[in-house]
């Protein structure tokens, strides 16, 4: 019987899923722990500041928020209940965008350093934390296609009819919050597609997309430069997008705002379990 976790979406995991899919779909967190702690120190996971990193499910008595304890002491929280698979996601992000991922919890860090943990993100911590939990990264064919990305021109992203889609190869998925929401996926699963330039400049692999992306993450971090990707609407995704009437669903592949081209996913309600910003965490 095929697992969920054989999805198309998860296939960049799959050398991690591996090891963690049987434990994880049986409900037995404290063996995933385990195995996550055992895969990051063989890699040598680290934080920004190159402190090891570990998971556990224990929250230590520190009065820090999530993202100040990863930055100071690389402990990640990762809940054993409740929130138990959005929390595993994030651990196998963080093993295959160990870059992406430290340098997204250093701009966050930061920003509480600075601003301290207020009721409302700011701006920069806004971005980084949508960016962290519904993220995708899409390699396009050629510069010029993110104007039409940027225009909603759907024929063109997804490659309808005679066109070839805007990317050169299936989108990576990197938010943990949306690869949580994909064990059951919807038509109107929305992710925020950061655009990279063509292969010619970026080699080949996750590795390279890893440190790329990772030196484009500053201070400037915006929701503007996140576009929408109705993820089952890419090719191959979902049975149903076979059919050319898939896309014709207004409410899901919208056009583009009058007064402003940019993201037109819908913004998700807030929910605690998938805030990371909350000191609780």
């Amino acid at each position: 019987m095929a697992s969920p976790l054989d999805a198309p979406w998860y296939a960049p995991y799959a050398p991690w899923l591996a090891s963690l899919a049987e434990p994880a779909l049986a409900g037995r967190w404290a063996l995933c722990l385990a195995e996550l702690n055992r895969l990051a120190a063989a890699q040598g996971l680290a934080n920004a500041r190159g402190l090891r990193l570990r998971f556990t499910d224990r929250l230590p008595d520190d009065g820090l928020a999530y993202e100040a304890r990863i930055d100071a002491t690389g402990l990640v929280h990762t809940r054993a209940d409740a929130g138990a698979w959005h929390d595993l996601f994030n651990a196998v992000v963080w093993l295959a965008f160990p870059r992406i991922k430290a340098r997204l919890n250093a701009l966050q860090a930061a920003a509480i350093a600075r601003d301290g943990v207020g009721a409302r993100r700011g701006a920069l911590r806004d971005a980084a934390t949508l960016f962290d939990e519904n993220a995708a990264l899409v390699v396009l064919r050629e510069p010029g296609l993110r104007a039409r990305w940027q225009a909603h021109d759907w024929a063109t992203v997804f490659g309808l009819g005679r066109a070839v889609a805007a990317w050169t190869a299936p989108p990576l998925i990197l938010g943990h919050a949306l690869l949580d929401k994909l064990r059951t996926p919807y038509k109107a699963a929305c992710a925020h597609a950061w655009l990279l330039d063509p292969p010619a400049s970026l080699p080949a692999g996750l590795p390279s997309i890893d440190a790329a992306v990772a030196a484009g993450l500053n201070e400037g971090l915006a929701r503007a430069a996140l576009l929408p990707l109705p993820v089952l609407g890419v090719s191959g995704w979902w049975p149903a997008n076979a059919d050319p009437a898939f896309y014709d669903d207004a409410a899901v592949f919208r056009p583009a705002p009058r007064r402003r081209v940019g993201s037109g996913c819908v913004r998700p309600a807030p929910d605690r379990s998938v805030s990371e910003g909350d000191p609780e965490r």
